[in-house]
């Protein structure tokens, strides 16, 4: 089609127009993903925030690409490293951050010149369908943003496989991305996978303690600690441990979990009935309980 070739002024003027159809529709995204996601509607807008900023930032950057001058080996010729559009991107995007996740996905493809099949997680579409309706609404030619629904078994293990497509994008679980990297192999396209951590706060005996009591709450209890980046684990330095926990104790039993529409509401639900339990299977789990043990990795208990 003709998006690649589209001049990037153009490109970032319909990108900035979505940017701020985003901004007019701010409230009712977040409601939309506040109704799909359980998190509370003060987060949704917090993202809505940042999804306004994420298109602008790329529509800034959609003509700054003028090629890179390099060493040629006779003198009189000249080397340009010219970076041209990849093609059709496909791009997965997860259930806890359904609309900031595409965007991050979308806005750059779109600044450069590629063309995209969106694909929602399937118990998160709703923002991912207004966004399609806004990239309709800003004037983008048909054919350049694109969105398929369904399930990831199915939906997503197409767009990994199909030689119609030229990269994907997937942000979600390990095994998932395990299982697309094989099926890009078929046609050798390439793969962007951003996956999920285990990731730890480690707290010695002079910091900042009421600023890291902060920090460790923020960092495990933000959307129901559903976040790759989320601080599961807690490493603290013997001579502040026990005052550590006690204070962290405290402060978790305040929290105010409810509806993510009510007033003073702090945590919204977990995404689903399976996703809690889950989490129960872990909390209930004997090597939790057990004295002298952590978790290394899923199946191996490891001895402090």
């Amino acid at each position: 089609g003709p998006w690649p070739n589209t001049p990037a002024v153009e490109r970032a003027s319909l990108i900035g127009r979505l940017a701020d159809l985003v901004e007019r529709e701010h409230d009712e995204l977040a409601r939309l993903e506040s109704l799909d996601t359980g998190k509370t509607v003060v987060e949704s807008r917090w993202d809505m925030d940042d999804i306004a900023g994420i298109f602008r930032y790329f529509a800034g950057l959609a003509d700054k690409d003028g090629g890179e001058v390099i060493a040629s080996p006779h003198p009189e010729t000249t080397s340009l490293l010219v970076r041209e559009p990849v093609g059709v991107c496909g791009q997965i995007s997860p259930w806890n951050y359904p609309l900031l996740q595409a965007s991050w996905k979308m806005a750059p493809a779109l600044a450069a010149g590629c063309t995209i099949v969106m694909k929602p997680s399937e118990i998160t579409p709703l923002t991912t369908i207004k966004i399609a309706e806004l990239a309709h609404e800003a004037g983008f030619p048909t054919g350049v943003v694109n969105l398929v629904l369904g399930p990831g078994v199915e939906v997503g293990a197409e767009l990994a496989e199909n030689p119609d497509v030229d990269l994907v994008s997937f942000t979600g679980g390990i095994a998932t991305g395990k299982t697309i990297m094989r099926a890009a192999a078929g046609n050798v396209k390439k793969v962007a996978l951003e996956l999920g951590g285990k990731n730890p706060h480690i707290i010695f005996d002079d910091a900042d303690f009421d600023l890291a009591l902060d920090y460790v709450l923020n960092g495990v209890f933000f959307h129901a600690g559903q976040i790759c980046s989320a601080g599961a684990r807690v490493m603290v330095q013997d001579g502040l441990h026990d005052r550590f926990v006690e204070a962290l104790t405290a402060r978790m039993q305040r929290i105010v979990l409810g509806n993510g529409f009510d007033d003073g509401v702090q945590m919204g639900p977990l995404i689903s009935a399976a996703h809690r339990d889950k989490v129960e299977k872990y909390v209930a789990s004997p090597w939790r309980k057990a004295p002298g043990w952590f978790w290394a990795a899923p199946g191996q208990p490891t001895r402090r």
